[in-house]
């Protein structure tokens, strides 16, 4: 993954240990859930406009029933910009996608974004060049800048089980919404993705935990 920005990009491994050891030296708290957690995953995956599309079919379904839309998909070939072009909404429901979902993946084709260019841009850009497409929304967005593009510095802080984690690592009375969530990750820059995956990962640690019990 190639990019002149002048961001710090997360790698591989390594980079994601560097980031996990500087939030565990500045927060205590992180430093607990580490030692729970044991090393985080790079969860890195590849950009370009197929990564959008399986988001867009991901949206509100189950992982396994994605999973079988996607296949369809794959199977006919429709998973590239030239390829959803040229379907029809009507193609594209036959292969499992909703009606409104078959409009975004038709969007995000006409919309004829320059994911090369991506890599070199700031991630608030990629924000914004991502949500001016119609079914793409920042949480979305987001995602795509922290692992297509290995941004380390962003936050999906509208994300449920992320506030869920840090109501539950930090002791707060209440899950915290999307802004507070944002207020509170200010104090992890520069390797906000990174504590985002450590709050992934904890949370999984304390829902397993709970299980057993």
């Amino acid at each position: 993954m190639e990019s002149a920005v002048d961001e710090k990009i997360i790698r591989n491994e390594a980079d994601v240990a560097k980031g996990a050891a500087w939030l565990a030296e500045q927060e205590p708290r992180f430093a607990h859930a580490l030692s729970l957690t044991g090393a985080l995953p790079t969860r890195l995956r590849k950009d370009g406009f197929e990564a959008l599309l399986s988001a867009i079919v991901s949206q509100q379904i189950s992982v396994a029933a994605a999973r079988g839309v996607w296949a369809r998909l794959e199977a006919a070939g429709a998973i590239t910009t030239d390829a959803i072009m040229r379907l029809s909404e009507e193609d594209l429901r036959a292969l499992g996608l909703s009606r409104q979902k078959a409009r975004y993946a038709k969007a995000l084709a006409e919309r004829g974004i320059d994911f090369p260019a991506l890599r070199c841009q700031r991630a608030e850009t990629v924000v914004l060049e991502l949500t001016a497409v119609k079914g793409i929304g920042i949480w979305t967005a987001e995602i795509y800048a922290m692992f297509s593009l290995g941004r380390a510095d962003v936050f999906a802080a509208g994300d449920l089980a992320l506030q869920e984690s840090a109501r539950m690592l930090f002791g707060l009375d209440a899950r915290p919404g999307d802004k507070a969530l944002r207020e509170m990750a200010k104090a992890w820059a520069p390797w906000r993705s990174v504590a985002a995956r450590l709050l992934w990962a904890y949370y999984h640690v304390i829902k397993d935990r709970e299980g057993i019990n």
